[in-house]
């Protein structure tokens, strides 16, 4: 990633950034409120905006430290599992689940097709949008139709190792930054 005044990285960090000091100042402007009032700080919405902020952060970090967050989509929950076990080992801030979450930006999702008819149309779109790398046991021209048809980026076969899968991860991340 460039520093250049107009790469993609600084203005993304900026951007972050000031979300980040307008999210702290409001919580700072209402404990003052309450603390001049001599009322009780309004609980709920402080943690939001903690909540938020420590979103924001996890965003700053994130594209500050190049942090790949790798999202291990797979039906067999223990394979899932130890799937992202190996690449948190490898550095990569991995997850697993059985059932696909609101994506971040920048996620990479590793996806065993098994899912895909669980997901509904508004995650599919998701899923397409994040171009996966599709793991799966089938080997079939179909399977591979169907994981080009979610513009999957990559098409693994199971077992996979979790070299190859970094490789993977590895070569979307750059597709990503160029």
């Amino acid at each position: 990633m460039g520093l250049d005044t107009g790469s993609s990285f600084r203005t993304e960090l900026a951007g972050a950034l000031h979300r980040l000091r307008s999210t702290l100042a409001r919580a700072r402007a209402e404990l003052e409120l309450a603390d001049a009032d001599g009322a009780a700080p309004p609980v709920d919405r402080l943690l939001g905006d903690l909540g938020e902020a420590l979103d924001l952060l996890e965003a700053v970090e994130t594209a500050a430290f190049a942090i790949v967050h790798v999202l291990v989509l797979d039906d067999d929950e223990r394979l899932g599992e130890l799937t992202a076990r190996g690449l948190r080992r490898l550095g990569y801030e991995a997850e697993s689940a059985g059932r696909m979450r609101q994506l971040r930006p920048h996620d990479v999702v590793v996806f065993d097709l098994g899912l895909l008819a669980s997901l509904d149309s508004a995650q599919r779109a998701a899923l397409k949008a994040a171009r996966p790398i599709v793991v799966t046991g089938a080997a079939d021209p179909r399977s591979r139709a169907i994981a080009d048809g979610i513009d999957a980026f990559d098409y693994l076969l199971k077992p996979v190792e979790i070299e190859e899968l970094a490789t993977a991860i590895s070569r979307r991340m750059a597709e990503e930054s160029e």
